[in-house]
């Protein structure tokens, strides 16, 4: 997969988008870049990215988090670290852009820089097994929610179609036809088919772009 400096992830609440965003960062310190991984979902929750502190710290890879992660704190706090995404262009960052529009709000304060620079992609990750996503034309009202949002425009997308422990062979062969309708209908093309580990090698050949997913560890 060939990475610009900056990968934007967007995508509904459980896309899968964290853990894609975790395994690209791991990628891309595997080729010794200078790397960051940072979360736009400034007031959620449900953050997850801490989840996976212990790997990235291992991997080397400098996390940019809200001080609000994990609480219920509902206002628009983005960290100053987060500005390092556009002005340090030694970084290579992966940023985790959220579940809904507020995330997408707080990216277009950096959308001036990162369209100037013109050295990202946003890509769209969806799971056809999520509520808010079953069809090409959900998709799509998901694709124009985000990008007026954030004042950036999506230049791929990623199936991330599964269904978490229970996901099989089938679960994803029977995703190809959803991702490529969702490519041709928001004229995107698809870059990527997310793939738990265990199951990359016996779907090669059958699914486009693989890209094999190491799962996050949920804390006890």
């Amino acid at each position: 997969m060939h990475f610009k400096r900056v990968t934007l992830l967007a995508g509904h609440y459980g896309s899968g988008k964290t853990n894609i965003a975790v395994n690209l960062a791991e990628m891309l310190a595997a080729q010794e870049k200078n790397v960051a991984i940072a979360d736009l979902d400034i007031v959620n929750p449900y953050y997850r990215t801490l989840d996976s502190k212990e790997r990235l710290d291992h991997a080397g890879i400098r996390m940019i988090v809200s001080r609000f992660a994990n609480s219920n704190v509902d206002i628009p706090a983005m960290p100053q670290d987060m500005y390092a995404v556009v002005d340090d262009l030694s970084l290579h960052c992966i940023v985790d852009v959220g579940g809904d529009d507020r995330g997408a709000l707080a990216l277009g304060r950096l959308a001036p820089k990162l369209r100037e620079e013109a050295d990202y992609d946003m890509f769209l990750v969806v799971n056809r097994f999520r509520p808010l996503t079953p069809d090409a034309q959900s998709v799509l009202e998901v694709v124009q929610e985000i990008e007026l949002a954030a004042g950036l425009k999506f230049t791929g997308i990623i199936n991330n179609s599964n269904l978490g422990a229970e996901t099989t062979e089938e679960t994803v062969l029977s995703s190809i036809e959803f991702g490529k309708q969702c490519s041709q209908l928001a004229g995107l093309p698809l870059v990527a088919t997310g793939v738990e580990e265990s199951l990359a090698e016996s779907l090669k050949g059958k699914v486009p772009g693989i890209l094999p997913l190491k799962l996050q560890k949920r804390p006890v």
